[in-house]
């Protein structure tokens, strides 16, 4: 009845299906008749729609994922069928199915369907549609609705603890990354180049890695390295993506064989330890019941917004760090710059790599702000009402050469760690086009889609002046520090951040110790270097009365701090010696956040049992 042979079709759920997440609308849309939707023949759009703010009138459109839609179920006019299969030209493959103002309107139901089910039942009842377009009158129509099954029937409350359950000969060792086992082929990969080679599940060991590597350390069941510390790339996005990883081990690449089974484990202690053979571990649920409110607030540190709504499921009071980085690495790929001067990109290969990447834009700057928003609003979304601080771009230079079309727009700097990064880059005339992307991302997301939880983070801000550069380029932009709820933060990552934190709490309204960059900085030492890594300690007493201080003059301005470096997370320790200076808050790496939690209840005086 409904003429979507003409039009197009789709299910939608007023929940996440795969991870059971309660706040947004899965909306999926494919041409012709849904029935291929349905049984799954063709791979179609899909849509995140996030409805608490949805239903106070925002538009909280927080993903768009284009499918391939090869084929569409028409009616076999004439022929001996009722239907048949054709082939969708490609012009419409390569475009969404339905027009966004359609997307919220199908999520707009969703939600009313979804709350008159729960009346109606007594219950929350998270509910499986099936949505049809009529091609002759452009009207939707829902033509079926039933309760969702799988995710509504699941436990939320569960914490995994990893434990091996037999031993073999240890390999090699190096820093633990996280708490986790991983096991499968090893897979040496020395050259970026050589990334098509590496098979989901493997194991990677390479020398170190870079943004670059990021797509294949994410299907990836374990990742060792011969260098770097606790907080170099490969440990801090191994940390991210929920994937135990050794760092540091010196010889792994010479040790390990590619297709050698191994086991990585990082479950017994700070000594990562490769085995050989895949040694038989196990993973113990918990339950989480009745756990302690703290004054302390307990964050999460979340990198990667396809895991938000599933990390969003552990009991904290919110995000201390989202970093921009991820997002743009990740999803954006390409540099800004080379976004927004398309046409004077002189390599002819990056131009059709990033023509390919942004096929769907006319206006090559809009792809930036609109994958970055989702990113940022994914986050946002999963944790809402709670607050979620995201920390700004905060590449190096080599770093950002590496995105598609960065060569042409970055320098050569002898020490990118300590040269052109964080705020100094975002009121520069060479770059501030750029960060006015970032502000664009940010502004949507708060005042588009609602989601005013969010509060962005300056890194690497080395004078108070310079912080007033970018609140006032954060201004043009719609940006003003006090107005809508905005409150800025600064990053508390560098000796002046500290000594001068007086006049930094006129600038800002809080501060995040990034206590990687300040142990860095303080004891005067490459944090990603092997060779003195021994050294990177956050417990050196130079670095703790660095933190004193800011803590204690933070409070006396009646500014707000946290921390969101690697510390709390890896030294019970660290985390009471915070405690009991009155910090605010801490964010914590999601597989630390449960014992630590118990452990700042422990020194605030609270009975965990």
């Amino acid at each position: 009845m409904v003429r979507s042979d003409l039009a197009a079709s789709g299910v939608m759920f007023s929940i996440d299906t795969e991870t059971g997440f309660k706040n947004a609308a899965l909306v999926t849309a494919a041409y012709g008749l849904g029935e291929n939707v349905v049984q799954g023949a063709v791979n179609p759009d899909e849509y995140f729609v996030f409805k608490p703010t949805l239903q106070q009138g925002y538009r909280p459109l927080l993903k768009k994922r284009l499918g391939s839609k090869e084929i569409k179920m028409v009616y076999d006019v004439g022929g001996g069928k009722l239907t048949k299969n054709v082939p969708v030209p490609e012009p419409e493959r390569n475009q969404y199915a339905i027009a966004e103002a359609e997307i919220l309107t199908l999520a707009k139901w969703a939600a009313i369907i979804e709350d008159h089910y729960s009346t109606v039942r007594g219950q929350y009842t998270p509910m499986d549609m099936e949505w049809a377009k009529d091609g002759l009158t452009d009207q939707l129509f829902i033509v079926q609705a039933r309760p969702e099954t799988v995710q509504s029937q699941k436990s939320d409350t569960v914490l995994r603890n990893y434990q091996l359950k037999g031993t073999s000969d240890i390999l090699i060792r190096g820093r633990a990354v996280g708490e986790m086992i991983g096991q499968g082929k090893a897979r040496v990969i020395l050259n970026v180049h050589k990334l098509d080679e590496f098979e989901a599940g493997e194991v990677l060991v390479t020398n170190k890695t870079d943004p670059d590597w990021e797509p294949i350390m994410k299907k990836a069941s374990a990742i060792v390295t011969n260098q770097g510390g606790r907080t170099c790339h490969a440990a801090i996005i191994a940390r991210e993506m929920g994937i135990p990883a050794i760092v540091g081990c010196g010889k792994a690449t010479g040790v390990l064989t590619t297709g050698q089974e191994v086991t990585v484990s990082c479950a017994e202690g700070e000594e990562g330890r490769v085995y050989s053979g895949l040694v038989p571990f196990e993973i113990q649920s918990t339950e989480l019941k009745n756990l302690p409110r703290t004054r302390t607030q307990i964050l999460m540190n979340v990198g990667n917004p396809e895991e938000a709504f599933s990390l969003a499921s552990i009991p904290c009071d919110g995000v201390g760090l989202a970093r921009f980085e991820f997002i743009i690495a990740n999803h954006i790929k390409a540099h800004p710059l080379a976004l927004l001067h398309f046409d004077e990109l002189e390599d002819e290969f990056v131009k059709e790599e990033i023509a390919s990447l942004t096929a769907l834009y006319d206006h090559k700057p809009d792809f930036f702000v609109d994958k970055l928003a989702q990113g940022i609003g994914m986050i946002a979304a999963a944790f809402y009402p709670k607050p979620v601080v995201v920390r700004m771009s905060d590449f190096k230079s080599n770093e950002y050469a590496n995105l598609l079309g960065g060569q042409q727009f970055e320098p050569e700097e002898e020490n990118p760690m300590i040269g052109w990064r964080g705020a100094s880059r975002y009121y520069d005339e060479k770059y501030r086009d750029a960060y006015g992307l970032e502000c664009k991302a940010l502004k949507r997301v708060r005042s588009e889609m609602g989601l005013t939880n969010v509060i962005p983070m300056i890194p690497f801000c080395r004078t108070p002046a310079e912080g007033r550069k970018v609140l006032a380029e954060m201004a043009k932009h719609g940006l003003k520090r006090g107005e809508n709820g905005l409150q800025v933060y600064v990053m508390c990552e560098i000796p002046n951040n500290v000594i001068l934190a007086d006049q930094y709490s006129e600038v800002f309204d809080g501060f995040s110790i990034g206590s990687n960059d300040l142990t860095q900085l303080t004891l005067g030492l490459d944090r990603d270097s092997a060779l003195v890594a021994h050294l990177f300690d956050e417990r050196n007493e130079g670095v703790k009365e660095m933190v004193r201080q800011v803590i204690t003059k933070a409070k006396a301005k009646g500014r707000k701090v946290g921390i969101c470096g690697q510390a709390p997370s890896d030294y019970p320790e660290f985390a009471r010696f915070l405690v009991e200076l009155g910090i605010d808050s801490l964010s914590l790496n999601p597989d630390s956040v449960l014992k630590t939690l118990l452990e700042v209840a422990k020194t605030e005086g609270i009975d965990t049992n």
